[in-house]
């Protein structure tokens, strides 16, 4: 287990590169499985679950050579099913939340295949029933063995439906169109989510001949095709790290750009920022934190308290709620955090609490953060990533407070950030890894 050893008090300054979106490259990396033939994608991130993601491919027989820093080139063309029963493809499947994600494109290619229950973090319960009815609606059967704790799906031929989703389930949504687009007829898919990444993805899968229509909306139509070619992508930025980094640069005092940042596709992200009382400007399609010596929150229009709760796309994303929920501390003001989607995530403010943060916890939903402002910095203090949102806060709590902090179990923070350590410290961070 790796730890980082964190000196707070150091402002950063110089410019970030986003790394590749996380949530997008683990869709479209399932996709390539669709066909046999070579598929090349760029900006892939060398984060823990897209690397282990992608030995799980290779393990099912996918050639994947690396042709650039963050570019590989895919080719499904030899895939031994007979490996999706193995015991070490199980294991590696329940520990790799994504891998779910390959459900879609065996069914739709070759009428089969076997999952392990996902694991990943431990957020609270979330289920797969949006992705197995999905799938079971375009005329798969789904078997369930709570002995092995594994799901086997067959279809002798899919077939389009009408489906309307019971959420708005990102990798459910991917699962179901990558399935969709090789069934015979007409799907249509209802309350689809429709974030970017998802977009990515269907937009993808219409270079590699599928025909897919409404990309944004939450109806997506799908007309399907029986085959589908080779094409060349590059993934989004991740708007989660970008995102992360606006929160760093005004909780340390920082002065901070963000080079290539994609803004067009950060939605309401940067707005949400900005009621926080955090000043961003865009640049081209860069972003520039200057430098905050104090931010306040702000209060509605009819003065009652600011609150922030996570959506679906255009909503703000979930995966930003513990980032915000932090910044909040060194705030002037007081915040209401809604984590509506899982029940678990908030449980890092005791963490919090102990590094001096005022954080009344309601319910395994929502928190009270009383803003202390930067006149009353948290405290150094030991503690243990229990997933990787709440990791890259705890970092950040870190990072602003006095004296030396430990983070233990930083893995669960390299499943999603890349090389973060390395790339701070470049700019003005004291970082150890050990």
């Amino acid at each position: 287990m790796a730890s980082f050893v964190i000196e707070g008090g150091h402002r950063l300054k110089g410019d970030l590169v986003p790394q590749g979106a996380k949530n997008e490259a683990l869709q479209v990396i399932c996709a390539t499985l669709l066909t046999p033939e070579e598929v090349t994608i760029h900006n892939i991130p060398d984060i823990l679950d897209i690397n282990n993601l992608m030995q799980l491919l290779r393990d099912m027989g996918v050639e994947i050579n690396k042709i650039g820093a963050h570019s590989y080139r895919f080719k499904a063309k030899d895939i031994n099913l007979d490996y999706l029963y193995a015991e070490d493809f199980l294991k590696r499947s329940s520990s790799l939340r994504g891998s779910v994600m390959i459900v879609g494109p065996l069914v739709a290619r070759f009428g089969q295949a076997v999952i392990s229950k996902p694991g990943g973090d431990k957020i609270g319960r979330r289920r797969l029933d949006t992705h197995f009815i999905g799938i079971q609606k375009l005329g798969a059967d789904f078997r369930y063995s709570s002995e092995k704790q594994l799901y086997e799906v067959s279809a002798k031929e899919l077939k389009g439906t009408y489906m309307l989703l019971d959420e708005a389930s990102v990798t459910g949504t991917a699962n179901i169109l990558m399935a969709a687009v090789r069934a015979r007829g007409t799907t249509t898919i209802y309350n689809a989510a429709c974030e970017p990444y998802l977009q990515q993805l269907a937009r993808m899968l219409n270079r590699m001949g599928a025909r897919i229509s409404g990309i944004g909306s939450n109806l997506l139509t799908i007309e399907g095709v029986d085959s589908l070619s080779g094409c060349e992508h590059t993934i989004l930025p991740d708007m989660i790290e970008v995102g992360s980094f606006i929160g760093m640069a005004a909780m340390t005092g920082s002065e901070i750009t963000l080079k290539n940042a994609s803004c067009r596709d950060l939605g309401i992200i940067p707005e949400s920022f900005r009621r926080m009382g955090i000043t961003i400007e865009q640049k081209g399609d860069d972003i520039y934190v200057p430098a905050h010596e104090k931010y306040r929150i702000e209060t509605f229009i009819d003065g009652s308290t600011m609150t922030f709760a996570d959506a679906p796309w255009p909503g703000l994303t979930p995966d930003l709620i513990s980032v915000f929920l932090v910044v909040a501390t060194q705030a002037e003001g007081s915040v209401l955090i809604h984590q509506k989607m899982f029940e678990s995530r908030l449980f890092f403010v005791d963490k919090l609490i102990d590094m001096g943060a005022r954080i009344i916890l309601c319910d395994p939903h929502r928190a009270v953060v009383i803003g202390q402002g930067h006149a009353h910095r948290l405290r150094a203090s030991s503690m243990v990533s229990p997933d990787i949102r709440a990791g890259i806060a705890l970092l950040i709590a870190a990072m602003s407070a006095e004296g030396t902090s430990t983070i233990h179990n930083v893995e669960q923070i390299d499943r999603g950030y890349q090389h973060v350590d390395d790339r701070l410290n470049r700019i003005g961070a004291c970082i150890k890894r050990i």
